[in-house]
């Protein structure tokens, strides 16, 4: 399946599209929220295995309904060195199937929900993460795109 192209601005400001990214693989992970405990976990365990990612030839980006002044402060404080796309009117997160209900507390709202899409050098999808653990999320990616890259050798 397809990749559904968008266009987003960043952190900076800039807006750039998915298709800009054809030639690589792409972790595309949508979260809740910036500067949040698990949202702040995960996006620091990719900042922290982005040299692997790299080597890799993925390239990571990151999606919210966040601001771009938000997402500028989170990846400032947290170091991120890598893109994060403001949606603030939720439509690609929304496309991407990432916002639904969600609980806390006992109560049921919407909102983004955590989910990640691995996408290869043509632009498919090659694996939906629909039940994403911040903690392990990073090494779980890397270990898929090792067996995905087995399978086409």
């Amino acid at each position: 399946m397809k990749a559904l192209d968008f266009s987003l601005p960043d952190q900076n400001g800039e807006v750039h599209k998915l298709s800009d990214y054809r030639g690589q693989f792409v972790v595309l992970y949508f979260y809740p929220k910036d500067d949040t405990p698990g949202c702040t976990v995960e996006a620091c365990s990719f900042r922290d295995n982005q040299e692997v990612f790299k080597k890799n030839g993925i390239v990571i980006l990151g999606v919210s309904k966040d601001t771009v002044a938000s997402h500028k402060k989170f990846a400032q404080k947290h170091n991120l060195r890598f893109t994060i796309f403001s949606d603030v009117e939720k439509k690609v997160i929304k496309k991407y199937e990432a916002w639904g209900a969600k609980k806390f507390l006992g109560k049921t709202y919407e909102g983004t929900l955590r989910k990640t899409y691995l996408i290869d050098k043509e632009g498919n999808i090659v694996k939906i993460y629909e039940k994403v653990n911040p903690l392990t999320h990073s090494a779980e990616i890397l270990k898929d795109k090792e067996d995905i890259k087995t399978k086409l050798e």
